[in-house]
């Protein structure tokens, strides 16, 4: 009985389902990976073993030349007598002609303590040719001191009279097949090969970071004997963590740093190929990439196919303990309606007291928003104290100075020069009138429901004057483009707020910047007037651009902005009908609104 009542709960039910489902998940995970990994591992040896057939046929290309060269006529006159001159120039053309037909790198002949005699073209022998010459070697791989690339070397020996000799050298460049490899690892990111010599040091990989690595580790003595040893160029490369002894028809796991890669390394399936012969360990990786997303898609497939079994058996029960329930379902609700009709009433009630509170928070949010557009106008304007206060001290001081002159210019009966220092006089006072009554318009609290017809270019001329303290000693060029009879739908107070926030960011954008160039250009279409704000500033990031009208946010340094005022100008600007949008220019930005055209015989507000 307890057990029925165990297997009746649904959460019984649910640890089953989770179960299954990561039964499923693992099962599906290794069984795919591993199918995954074989045929993997089967494509590599194929591939394997290809790439060995290629390798071989290209070094025993030209395995024969050698010895038909040690035959030739010329090369034996000339080791009968390896220092006379003419015979070693006969023999360099006959090594010539050989090296273009048969297409390989050099030919030259070398006496047995490798002192070059005669060759195809002039060289410089590789560092280790003694010490080949010395083990009796038919062939050795060499890296070009000048390219860094590597070369293969055939040798056979010559036979001339007593018991001096020499050994022809044939050099040939493994460069175009290592292209190959890295044009197919190229195409093909799933697969690389590398060649390693008897040292271990990779000659020849598709991948070339890895050229001239140490398989395993090298400790520094390792690494300063194999560069005393005249094999590789002068810098060996860096470790690669490749075990010694690999399968060839069973990979191993590794992983390997590729370019652009994270430290750790991509992991893939390493799988060898001894070319005894040679000397030589032909290793292919197989990224493990794709088999490892098959697998985790195999193993996502698993866990729902677990997971749909466990809900299946979990509906099952649902069903039968829903059928049980719904019976006492019935009387439940005839009781809850008793129950819901009492509380329909009580929340009823309820709503209506919080109607009327969320009202209230609008009419409060209506008036703080208000209050918030008052203070950006008036936070603009201390902003632009210091410099609206030295606009009017420098005429004060003028005015000082002309009345003094006055009272002296009168005193000697020149009255034509007074009434010139009075037109000065009277010039400036009009100039701080102008200046004093558009920032009294300006700090004026605006009546948000109050939208008439408005002269766009007064607008644009006004907040232009407001923000002149700044404009002129920065060396700001203005373009003001902007029909003199056009009206927009708008009030002007807000504006010419939402110009000197335009024009205000535009300053501060350009104050770094050599030019200093702001334009207005206005557009007229379809009863629309298009207004564009640009500046030659440094612009905003393309991370930026997409915050500019967030509350609280700003590009300019701590204390110089809160982050309100696009905010606030977007916000007018709906209000006005239009939407205020940025726009990245080649050498700035460009801020536009549009604002509906207002007829001419409209009133101005």
């Amino acid at each position: 009985m307890r057990l029925l009542r165990l297997l009746s709960r649904p959460g019984f039910h649910l640890f089953l389902t989770g179960a299954l489902m990561v039964l499923g998940f693992v099962l599906a995970h290794r069984l795919s990976e591993r199918s995954g990994r074989d045929q993997l591992s089967a494509l590599s040896t194929e591939r394997l073993e290809l790439y060995a057939s290629n390798l071989a046929a290209e070094l025993g290309r030209q395995a024969s030349l050698p010895s038909l060269l040690a035959i030739d006529p010329t090369l034996q006159a000339l080791m009968l007598a390896p220092g006379d001159a003419g015979r070693q120039r006969s023999a360099s053309q006959t090594l010539a002609r050989v090296n273009v037909r048969a297409g390989t790198s050099q030919i030259f002949v070398a006496d047995l303590q490798g002192q070059v005699l005669t060759a195809s073209e002039p060289l410089t022998p590789p560092a280790r040719l003694p010490e080949v010459l010395a083990q009796g070697r038919s062939h050795f791989f060499a890296a070009d001191p000048v390219t860094g690339s590597t070369d293969f070397y055939l040798l056979h020996p010559l036979r001339g009279s007593g018991p001096a000799g020499g050994v022809i050298v044939v050099r040939f460049n493994l460069a175009p097949l290592e292209a190959t490899w890295v044009d197919l690892g190229l195409r093909s990111q799933n697969e690389r090969i590398l060649v390693a010599d008897d040292q271990d040091v990779v000659i020849m990989s598709s991948v070339q970071p890895w050229k001239y690595a140490v398989l395993g580790h090298a400790d520094p003595s390792r690494r300063a004997a194999l560069q005393a040893s005249a094999r590789y160029p002068q810098a060996i490369g860096a470790d690669l963590a490749l075990p010694a002894a690999l399968e060839a028809h069973r990979g191993r796991l590794v992983r390997l740093p590729l370019p652009g890669d994270v430290a750790e390394g991509r992991p893939m399936l390493a799988q060898q190929r001894q070319l005894v012969p040679l000397g030589l360990r032909l290793v292919a990786l197989s990224d493990l990439t794709e088999v490892r997303q098959r697998a985790q898609l195999a193993a996502w497939g698993g866990a729902a196919f677990g997971a749909s079994v466990g809900l299946l058996v979990l509906y099952l029960s649902s069903r039968r303990r829903a059928l049980r329930q719904l019976t006492q379902a019935q009387t439940a609700l005839r009781q809850a309606h008793a129950q819901l009709e009492q509380l329909v009433d009580s929340r009823t009630a309820e709503l209506r007291h919080t109607n009327d509170a969320l009202k209230t928070q609008i009419a409060q949010r209506l008036q703080t928003e208000g209050e918030l557009l008052q203070a950006s106008k008036l936070a603009v304007l201390g902003q632009m104290s210091a410099g609206l206060s030295h606009e009017v001290n420098q005429p004060l001081t003028a005015l000082r100075a002309l009345a003094r002159n006055s009272i002296r210019l009168l005193e000697t009966g020149r009255a034509d020069a007074v009434a010139a220092n009075l037109q000065i006089m009277d010039d400036m006072v009009e100039r701080m009138s102008q200046i004093t009554r558009q920032l009294k318009n300006f700090a004026r609290k605006a009546d948000e429901q109050v939208t008439g017809s408005v002269p766009l270019l007064d607008s644009v001329r006004n907040a232009l004057l407001l923000l002149e303290h700044r404009s002129r000693p920065l060396g700001v060029q203005t373009d003001v483009d902007v029909p003199a009879d056009l009206r927009v739908r708008a009030e002007a107070n807000r504006l010419e707020q939402v110009l000197v926030n335009l024009f205000g960011n535009a300053m501060d954008a350009m104050a770094d910047e050599t030019e200093r160039r702001l334009s207005v250009h206005v557009t007229v279409q379809d009863g629309r007037a298009l207004v564009q704000v640009q500046d030659s500033g440094a612009g905003v990031g393309e991370a930026d651009l997409h915050h500019l009208f967030e509350p609280f946010f700003t590009t300019k340094p701590a204390g110089e902005g809160l982050g309100l005022g696009l905010v606030i100008s977007a916000k007018i600007v709906h209000e006005f009908g239009g939407t205020l949008r940025a726009r990245p220019l080649p050498r700035g930005m460009s801020f536009e609104f549009d604002l509906a055209v207002a007829p001419w015989e409209s009133p101005d507000v």
